[in-house]
């Protein structure tokens, strides 16, 4: 197959352990991988997960101005590749519709991508369209090669049409993580370009544990999860006013696991509405930290909503991993979670931006053992079955192994 290039916005990320499984098991399939990285790690922390990847990783220049002297070797390199003077005309013309110091800034990296890997890549793979998908565009086009790209949530939704379809033009061909996503890209993109490729977990990292005999409420607090970034998609107000409402009379405890710029905000938030002494901000942790938490949960919540930018959740892994180790959900009608969970067989379903509705859920399960474990044993099942990592990974194989076929016909 030749040497894959896999080009990330930043690596290694606590918040992106659906990428780090998939490099994994693409290694562990036999694929000779490099790493190009947009930004240097700023986690304090690394996944295990992380650890087990032995593909080499190069960063490119965070910011042009760090690195004049390889931006400008890079820039005289490049301007001898085949593809230079029609990748210079596109970047331009995105140029001329973009003009911002991030869309130059792609262009640089792009020429140090190009001029820097070795000659044994033979195929460019970006995970996010927007960014790291400009990047893998320029340079893939500079050297005449395949190149691909998986799309996720904010990188679709807030990119504008005419970047989404142009992008999708150029690329061998596209993965998405969600039906809704895919829906939307193919009314952009040639036909049959972009597959359905669910993330999917490895279970060996997930395994079925006997968890602790359910107990009423009243005896001790109901721990109610989260975990995912203090941003705006998220609805973690929405969900802290919702916790606020609940009865009186219910014992309950919020554990938040995550970092993100409204951390503080939060904070500050639930301490307005005289919770704060039942809320936990444990901060960014590890995969087996968040896997810990996950065992000691009786309820995981997810308050997704779609930002006033468009961005918006996909399938967020973390209700998946929740699921796959027997907690019982409740999350919102946003994007693909539906395709996920199925409103009150397999967990509960709000409107987004329904304190009032969250309210009702949480309390549901908080009084209600019994229906948290007949949900919680009915999402394991479901999730065991339909979101196998083994899947998602065959279907990527695949795809790389025919772009080498096509590009050996040619």
């Amino acid at each position: 197959m030749g040497k894959v290039g896999i080009v990330l916005k930043g690596y290694p990320r606590l918040s992106e352990t659906f990428i780090a499984q998939e490099i994994l098991a693409l290694q562990q399939a036999g694929m000779d991988l490099q790493i190009y990285s947009l930004r240097h790690p700023t986690d304090t922390a690394i996944h295990d997960l992380n650890k087990k990847i032995t593909a080499p990783v190069s960063y490119l220049p965070e910011y042009l101005y760090q690195e004049p002297g390889r931006v400008l070797k890079a820039w005289l390199a490049a301007r001898k590749l085949p593809g230079f003077k029609k990748t210079w005309k596109i970047w331009f013309q995105d140029l001329f519709r973009d003009p911002t110091p991030n869309r130059v800034r792609r262009f640089g990296q792009a020429m140090v991508l190009a001029t820097e890997m070795p000659s044994e890549i033979r195929h460019l793979y970006a995970h996010f369209i927007h960014t790291p998908g400009s990047v893998t565009r320029y340079a893939a086009l500079m050297k005449e090669i395949p190149w691909s790209v998986s799309a996720h949530a904010k990188d679709i939704w807030t990119l504008p049409k005419w970047e989404l379809s142009e992008k999708l033009d150029d690329c061998s061909w596209a993965v998405t993580c969600t039906g809704a996503n895919r829906d939307y890209l193919d009314t952009l993109a040639p036909a049959e370009k972009v597959h359905l490729v669910y993330h999917g977990l490895d279970f060996k990292r997930f395994p079925k544990t006997e968890r602790s005999e359910i107990t009423d409420s009243a005896e001790k607090p109901v721990v109610i999860l989260s975990v995912g970034r203090a941003v705006v998609k998220k609805g973690y107000d929405v969900l802290l006013s919702a916790l606020a409402d609940l009865p009186k009379d219910i014992n309950w405890r919020f554990v938040h696991i995550g970092g993100g710029p409204l951390r503080d905000k939060l904070k500050a938030l639930a301490s307005q509405k005289g919770i704060s002494e039942r809320t936990n901000w444990m901060g960014a942790k590890s995969q087996e930290d968040v896997i810990a938490a996950y065992r000691e949960a009786d309820i995981f919540v997810l308050a997704s909503r779609i930002a006033n930018d468009g961005d918006r959740d996909g399938l967020p892994n973390v209700l998946m991993e929740a699921q796959s180790l027997g907690v019982a959900c409740i999350s919102t009608t946003v994007s693909a979670i539906p395709e996920l969970i199925t409103n009150e067989r397999t967990g509960l379903l709000v409107p987004p931006e329904s304190p009032s509705e969250m309210t009702a859920a949480l309390e549901t399960l908080c009084r209600n053992p019994e229906l948290r474990q007949s949900m919680a044993d009915a999402g394991m099942k479901n999730v065991r079955a339909e979101f196998k990592l083994d899947k998602g990974i065959e279907q990527l194989l695949n795809l790389f192994n025919r772009t080498v076929s096509e590009s050996e016909i040619r």
